[in-house]
């Protein structure tokens, strides 16, 4: 039954180059260099530390960036992209050498990068992307496709390849939603007896989840399984599944929160795929050191992804914050 899922899964996981600056890698940012010498403010921007998926991003750039004897400011825009636009301000204020961001909106976001690059400071991207290359010096992010199609197939052993399932979906203005949900659809509709009644917009918010899955659930009482693109959204929908007495849901998660986690551990989640958020911004700041110091980041491609890893009942022993330990 799974040979589809394994293929399908062969095909999307299809590994991207670990590497990335944009066109510009030769270039330097003026008045930069000289300032990364001595150290001086990165500036970090993440979306919402109400997730802990966020406060790791923030907590990970900033601890590598006072490894390499920068100071750091960490702030939030909650998916505002004007807060983000007056962030970006604040950061060209205090003179920042350097920013790491999480863009707020694909295309809403262009202007809060080109703003910030037109003042002589690199933007480094991380987790999402915008829809516009050569402005941002990196953008790192989740291989999304992969994690899709991982978490997908996980799914699917663990249903059985059978039942009535609904989906949450993500942040339309986010493109890893898109992408989560495409690879979703890419592997569960080879198989016609997991039938898809129904998909609601849950913007990777817990509560949104709760209450979007008590929809969900009064319009198809007959569910069996729910899949979502992130854990937040998995995790108010088992709290609504549990309210109504549905405890036999099968719950799927993206993300690999440490809630997420302890939801795999007792069996309300069957299963997390991680991604990789301390990895990448961590290497984030790695690239912008190297631009500061060289004027190159020290890769050769702009856009680039990190594989993301399954956990389950298999390797949860394994789970340290958003980590996995082999």
């Amino acid at each position: 039954m799974f040979r589809k899922a394994a293929a399908a899964l062969a095909v999307v996981a299809t590994v991207v180059l670990l590497a990335g600056c944009s066109a510009s890698t030769g270039s330097t940012t003026s008045g930069s260099t000289a300032a990364a010498t001595s150290g001086g403010l990165i500036s970090i921007i993440v979306n919402d530390p109400a997730n802990p998926y966020w406060t790791a991003e923030g907590d990970a750039a900033s601890a590598q960036a006072k490894k390499l004897g920068y100071t750091t400011n960490i702030a939030a825009h909650k998916a505002d992209t004007k807060l983000e636009s007056d962030l970006i301000d604040t950061a060209i204020t205090n003179k920042s050498v350097a920013i790491i961001l999480d863009p707020a909106d694909a295309s809403g976001s262009i202007g809060a990068v080109q703003k910030a690059v037109t003042a002589g400071i690199p933007v480094f991207l991380v987790n999402a992307e915008i829809n516009q290359e050569g402005i941002a010096k990196s953008q790192l992010v989740s291989n999304n496709a992969q994690g899709a199609a991982i978490g997908a197939a996980e799914f699917v052993k663990a249903t059985g390849g059978k039942g009535v399932y609904v989906e949450l979906k993500g942040k339309p203005s986010d493109n890893n939603a898109a992408t989560r949900s495409n690879g979703f659809a890419t592997v569960l509709s080879q198989y016609p007896d997991l039938k898809l009644v129904g998909q609601e917009v849950g913007n990777w918010d817990q509560k949104q989840g709760h209450d979007k899955m008590q929809t969900l659930l009064a319009a198809h009482p007959d569910v069996t399984a729910v899949i979502s693109g992130n854990d937040t959204m998995a995790l108010g929908a088992i709290a609504a599944l549990k309210e109504a007495g549905r405890t036999d849901v099968i719950v799927g998660g993206f993300d690999g929160s440490p809630d997420a986690a302890a939801g795999v551990k007792d069996g309300s989640l069957a299963y997390t795929v991680l991604q990789p958020v301390a990895s990448f911004a961590a290497a984030a700041v790695d690239q912008a050191d190297s631009f500061l110091k060289t004027g190159k980041t020290g890769v050769t491609t702009e856009k680039q992804s990190f594989d993301c890893v399954l956990i389950n009942k298999d390797n949860i022993a394994n789970y340290g914050s958003f980590s996995l330990t082999k």
